[in-house]
């Protein structure tokens, strides 16, 4: 329940504080007086948006406050746990916005932001304000209050995750169809440069090996020409370098003692005998097996010219380069062929998310249905006590396709005069018949949706009289569960509050000597006194004074 509420610096209020207690509390004053800004000062700290034009003072902050008491609201417990925030059993919400315009919000302290203000304040309060019975002919607020009634919020919340998962599963489908459309022709395209690379089948590093082959076929005269002079030179001829240099070794050999240098210059020079012996196998090994091969020049050369010709089709100079599209194109065909059974799979996800989300829209169909004839009933005697003994409302339930909320296109009807024709709330009800109703069906929802306090800004606009009477027993028929706060014009509906605050201007009170707006609790002498002016005027006479009297008692 709301414990206090204090204002600072909002629109013509100075400084305010009021001390709420539970039970039925009635909030009167004179049209102008300032009761609505009062609806306006708590709707900050309820979420909603303002900025500086509300500053009373524009030099100064405006702070609005209230204090919690939630009492083993686990919701609230549980709200506070998952946003990591401090707080036992009571709660402070506390709104400021500063002279240049920028808001902050708190709750307990902490600062926090407008969407996390409004979810716990959503946990908390039930604003209806003047205008909130247009809600009443809005299918969203209909559809709450049957699943208010069959208590199957938690499956309405379980059915919209099965209906997003539903969602995105038929949108990954279509993209993989879309995707499928418009590859087709790019996938022939790519096909045929995969089986162009897949037959040239080149290795890595294969071209470049290939170049320096040819660069020696295209020379083998010329190398072999040069094998020849060189073995030459070193076996054959008149003086064989290989013969000179073995004879060289036998003369030394006879010096090899005569000095300690001899042996070492042997030594070397029989390692240069023996080397060149090599080289000389080596290049006979060579010429001998090097020779011009017409058919291996000619296959090098074609190969090599397939090889630039698919480089330059696809503007590489390399074999890795070449590779590296040939692998790239095998995946792009290798995710095109998949794309059908990825398709196959996807239509099983979403036909089997489709019928959870179905089974779960019926469940939630047939928890609205069983609702239907008890709210029409419920409704319609508390029309009766509110004056209203020949309205009727009827609910009408009509299948339609999955939606966010369920397979239920839901429509309230009203007949205010008992004539049989029912016709769509929104059209045929007044603002007077709007209020009541909306009244009625909150007393039935308030208790599932756990409210524990409900404030009302003029839920007695068009009615009077007996009506107004049976509108105050009934706010405080309500006031036996929460605490309910009532902005009235009428006196019945005051006279049946247990706790009486009273608006009003006081003239030149403000820094300014501007009118400011205050609020006082009154006493017994004086809600008889100010009942009585409701009823008859600034100055009441003796038969008002006693009805206000009677009407308190």
């Amino acid at each position: 329940m709301l414990k206090r509420l204090f204002i600072q610096n909002y629109a013509i209020i100075d400084e305010v504080t009021i001390e709420l207690s539970s039970g039925f509390s009635a909030i009167t004053g004179e049209t102008g007086a300032g009761k609505s800004i009062l609806m306006g000062a708590l709707g900050l700290i309820l979420g909603e948006r303002a900025d500086s034009t509300v500053l009373s003072q524009k030099e100064k902050k405006l702070v609005v406050e209230g204090v919690f008491d939630s009492g083993a609201d686990q919701r609230v417990h549980q709200f506070l746990l998952a946003q990591e925030l401090e707080g036992e059993q009571e709660l402070v919400l506390r709104r400021e916005i500063n002279p240049q315009g920028k808001s902050r919000a708190f709750i307990n302290d902490t600062p926090v932001n407008l969407g996390q203000l409004q979810q716990i304040s959503s946990l908390l309060v039930d604003l209806h304000q003047q205008f909130d019975t247009l809600q009443l002919g809005q299918e969203d607020f209909q559809r709450e209050v049957l699943d208010a009634l069959a208590g199957q919020f938690s499956l309405v919340g379980e059915y919209q995750l099965s209906y997003e998962k539903w969602v995105q599963s038929k949108a990954i489908l279509q993209a993989y169809v879309n995707q499928k459309s418009s590859s087709d022709a790019r996938a022939e395209y790519n096909k045929f440069q995969w089986e162009e690379l897949e037959a040239a089948a080149f290795r890595a590093g294969e071209m470049e090996e290939l170049e320096a082959e040819l660069k020696l076929l295209t020379h083998t005269e010329e190398v072999q020409q040069v094998f020849t002079r060189i073995s030459t030179f070193l076996t054959e001829g008149d003086e064989p370098a290989l013969a000179r240099l073995k004879s060289f070794l036998q003369e030394l050999a006879e010096f090899r003692d005569m000095h300690e240098a001899f042996p070492t210059l042997e030594d070397r020079l029989r390692s240069s005998y023996v080397e060149l012996q090599d080289l000389s196998r080596e290049f006979d090994k060579l010429s001998s097996n090097f020779g011009a091969d017409p058919k291996r020049l000619e296959w090098v050369s074609e190969r090599l010219s397939l090889g630039y010709r698919l480089c330059k089709k696809h503007q590489v100079t390399t074999t890795a380069e070449l590779l590296a599209i040939h692998e790239d194109l095998t995946k792009q065909l290798q995710e095109f062929l998949n794309i059908d059974q990825l398709i196959v799979q996807q239509q099983k996800e979403v036909a089997a998310t489709e019928k959870k989300a179905v089974e779960l829209a019926s469940r939630i169909s047939k928890g609205r249905e069983k609702q239907i004839k008890g709210l029409e009933k419920r409704v319609h005697d508390l029309l009766q006590r509110v004056g209203m003994p020949s309205a009727k409302i009827k609910v009408q339930l009509t299948a339609e396709q999955l939606g966010p909320h369920g397979s239920d296109a839901i429509e309230f009807l009203f007949d205010a005069n008992n004539s049989g024709q029912f016709h769509p709330l929104r059209k045929v009800a007044s603002g007077g018949e709007l209020s009541r109703l909306m009244l009625c069906i909150k007393s039935l929802v308030g208790d599932s949706l756990k409210f524990s306090t409900q404030i009302f800004d003029e839920i007695d606009t068009g009615i009077a009289g007996e009506a107004a009477r049976q509108v105050g027993l009934l706010l405080k028929e309500l006031s036996g569960s929460r605490q309910v706060i009532c902005i009235t014009h009428q006196p019945q509906i005051a006279g049946k509050a247990s706790t009486h605050f009273f608006v009003y201007k006081d003239k030149g009170a403000g820094a300014t000597g501007a009118a400011r707006t205050f609020i006082r609790p009154l006493n017994s002498e004086e809600r008889v006194q100010t009942i009585a002016q409701m009823i008859g005027g600034e100055n009441p006479t003796p038969a008002a004074l006693a009805n206000a009297r009677e009407l308190l008692s």
